[in-house]
């Protein structure tokens, strides 16, 4: 008889790198056991990220099925989960056919900035080139980081898409929509997620229909906009059927969530391909979450949504990110080939004190 004691919780988690399906005893938050498969990148063009999003949801069968096999082994019942959650990076895009199921085009990543004409673009129509016009509504500047302008490139650039549009066929959702879809049958997201698209009221959370008008995007499309712990469907695939998902969360405001930043003031930091710092200033409304904070912070930093907890009231966070962190890491690994291994970084930096004048300046992205 196995020595953990129910009920258990299984995470779906979807990263920029890999997908990982992990089982946690449900009180103590103690890891039980997890496996986890690299999720490829493809890349069609310079600055083109992308990721295909079957092999993402193929990836989650598998790790899904690994640990039932691996929970066998330590002589764990299945019975013994008691419910599932996801989470995901943020703001990447997806469009898929409702009636066949299959994506339209592949999921275009966060990281992608194939739409930086199209933001200049609509940047330029702003008086005063304003990025931040829409800054009230969303909490978020007009960037080519965020799901909007990636759906309004899909709709302009794909002929399938407005065609499907024009069928009442196309769905879109960031991955834990899209993962929901293919898990549940449900066209439904939380608050987190979507406060990312550029779409979302932060006050409301609700598809805003100027939002909506200012990208022309129709709300036919979009999911449904649930809190971070609700119920959203039970899962009708893998060994695991008929488990209620009960929480979807963006790994960020997960991080949050999982170092119990549940108090005013209190922050996390996470590095992982990007570097991501988020407090939270507490619960609504909007306007109360941001007394006290200086105006520089509100112009400069995110506002975003940290997390909604059923009912209660939601919370809010400012947040300051950098785009590359451990990318660059990765980018001496696989295209410089310095090193060999992540963990070569620090030992190599220590052997000499001085650079003799050479510096590396991580600008992938371009510098402002």
């Amino acid at each position: 008889m196995s020595e953990f004691v129910g009920p258990l919780v299984g995470v779906v988690e979807h990263s920029t790198n890999y997908v990982r399906f992990s089982v946690f005893v449900s009180q103590s938050g103690q890891m039980i056991t997890y496996y986890q498969l690299e999720v490829n990148k493809i890349l069609p063009r310079e600055g083109w990220i992308e990721q295909d999003p079957v092999q993402i949801y193929e990836t989650v069968l598998q790790c899904i099925e690994v640990v039932t096999y691996k929970l066998s082994q330590l002589d764990i019942g299945l019975e013994q989960i008691k419910c599932v959650g996801i989470t995901n990076e943020r703001e990447s895009t997806v469009v898929w056919d409702k009636v066949t199921g299959q994506p339209f085009y592949n999921c275009i990543v966060w990281l992608d900035n194939r739409t930086n004409d199209l933001v200049e673009k609509i940047i330029d129509d702003l008086p005063g080139r304003d990025i931040n016009w829409l800054k009230n509504k969303t909490g978020l500047p007009i960037s080519t980081y965020f799901s909007a302008p990636k759906l309004r490139w899909l709709i302009d650039n794909e002929p399938t898409i407005a065609q499907a549009i024009k069928e009442e066929r196309l769905l879109f959702g960031t991955i834990d929509t899209w993962l929901l879809w293919k898990l549940t049958g449900h066209h439904m997201t939380d608050v987190t997620n979507a406060s990312r698209t550029l779409l979302m009221d932060i006050e409301t959370c609700e598809w805003d229909p100027y939002l909506l008008d200012f990208f022309q995007i129709p709300a036919s499309i979009l999911p449904h906009i649930k809190s971070s712990s609700d119920f959203f469907g039970t899962l009708n695939v893998t060994d695991l059927k008929g488990l209620p998902v009960t929480g979807v969360i963006s790994d960020q405001s997960a991080a949050l969530v999982g170092q119990k930043c549940f108090g005013v003031g209190e922050t996390k930091v996470t590095c992982g391909t990007g570097c991501h710092i988020i407090q939270n200033i507490g619960p609504g409304p909007i306007h109360g979450a941001l007394e006290g904070v200086p105006n520089e912070a509100k112009h400069n930093l995110l506002i975003t949504i940290a997390f909604k907890l059923g009912a209660n009231p939601t919370y809010y966070a400012l947040e300051g990110s950098a785009a590359i962190a451990g990318a660059a890491i990765t980018w001496l690994r696989d295209n410089l080939e310095v090193i060999k291994h992540y963990g070569d970084v620090e030992s190599i930096a220590q052997m000499e004190e001085n650079c003799g004048g050479v510096y590396f300046v991580p600008a992938f992205q371009g510098m402002h």
